[in-house]
């Protein structure tokens, strides 16, 4: 699953815990364990949160474009 791939790796990048991207996003920190693990996916609002959150556009997490 590209999105878990991806908010690892832009969370890495911007130097983010899991606990700091929660909070940012709206969230719990074991609901980004869950989207990391690709035990699930986030939602499209979701996404979207991520997204601003990660400094990246949707289409990227969703695999469809660079940043």
């Amino acid at each position: 699953m590209i999105i878990a791939q991806r908010i690892r790796e832009l969370r890495a990048e911007n130097h983010l815990t899991q606990a700091q991207l929660a909070k940012m996003v709206g969230c719990s920190q074991p609901m980004i364990v869950l989207w990391e693990k690709e035990v699930c996916e986030p939602t499209a609002s979701a996404i979207v949160r991520l997204a601003e959150a990660l400094g990246c556009s949707c289409n990227y997490l969703l695999g469809y474009d660079g940043y």
